[in-house]
């Protein structure tokens, strides 16, 4: 869309077009959705947010002054974000483990594709692995909310300073200083794995490595799983407050769900990691339902890492919620 083409497309909204309004917005829907998310760590909150950002932006439409239309969104959105943490009251004080943000939700990869460069940003099409991967969101959370708005900002999205603090109220100074302590925060947070994620998406190492989990799975070969996996290897089950390390508690779940009834997994991608959707069919049941949703990060070709959902996302991934046998 031209410059003289949503000039008069907000002209027919403001004049209280809807159908105009829907189409200034829909092209940037997605990438106000993941924003959200980054700021809030949780999909469905992020969509609530967005929601209520868009609502908010309609009813608002003749504040606008005819600007860049994608900045003002934007503005809009973080602050509907900052209002969402000041409600919560949410801290995040230390981060062992993922379950210490019970909140935190994966994003299908699916849903990061479609998002659409910024007019002559081409190279802004992909959503890099280190601004989306579980980790970063996680230590995201752990910044005060301004600081955490201020880095997102300017490291993930490319703002430039002046933006940035026009879009927060804060003096461009103000804007610096909280950008430095959030980057220290990261440095401090990922000192080692940051710089080693490069890829935008999971690499065929990874895919092969899931594929033979996905395998050993729906087998219900779960002693095999040993084979694939560190011997540290760390789950949680965000938002269940607990962290098991090691094979042996790896196994006690593995017993666990062989005696739940029969399995059946499919590969997918979630925040630009390999991840695998799992289905069970209860004895005495004639389907497979959907279950869990589990995030895998691999270290020297073994899983060193299973965080496990729950199944109430599968729609936004794409997949049916029941398989029949």
């Amino acid at each position: 869309m031209t410059s003289t083409e949503t000039a008069g497309t907000v002209a027919a909204a403001k004049a209280g077009d809807e159908t105009a309004f829907a189409a200034l917005t829909a092209r940037h829907r997605r990438e106000l959705h993941v924003h959200c998310y980054r700021m809030l760590g949780s999909f469905d909150e992020a969509e609530d947010v967005v929601q209520e950002a868009l609502i908010n932006a309609w009813r608002g439409l003749d504040t606008f002054d005819g600007g860049n239309f994608r900045a003002w969104l934007y503005r809009i959105a973080t602050n509907a974000c900052l209002d969402a943490i000041r409600k919560s009251k949410r801290q995040v004080p230390s981060l062992r483990s993922f379950a210490e943000v019970p909140w935190i939700q994966p994003y299908p990869d699916r849903l990061l594709d479609e998002i659409a460069p910024p007019e002559g940003e081409p190279h802004a099409l992909a959503v890099a692995r280190e601004t989306i991967e579980l980790a970063f969101l996680a230590v995201l959370q752990m910044l005060p909310p301004r600081q955490r708005a201020v880095l997102i900002l300017r490291d993930v999205l490319g703002w430039a300073a002046a933006e940035t603090a026009t879009l927060l109220d804060l003096s461009v100074p103000a804007a610096n200083s909280a950008l430095q302590r959030g980057r220290a925060s990261l440095r401090e947070r990922l000192p080692r794995q940051r710089g080693e994620w490069t890829a935008a998406a999971p690499s065929e190492e990874e895919r092969a490595l899931v594929r033979r989990l996905v395998e050993a799975h729906d087998r219900g070969d779960f002693a095999s799983l040993g084979e694939l996996v560190r011997d540290d290897v760390r789950v949680t089950m965000p938002p269940e407050p607990h962290c098991y390390i090691g094979l042996e508690h790896l196994a006690r779940h593995g017993r666990i769900a062989e005696e739940m009834g029969e399995w059946r997994a499919v590969a997918v991608d979630a925040n630009r990691m390999p991840a695998f959707a799992s289905y069970l069919r209860r004895p005495g049941d004639t389907a497979f339902r959907a279950f869990k949703l589990d995030l895998v990060r691999v270290v020297d070709g073994k899983a060193a890492e299973f965080t496990t959902f729950d199944s109430h996302l599968f729609p936004a991934f794409g997949l049916d919620t029941v398989l029949e046998g």
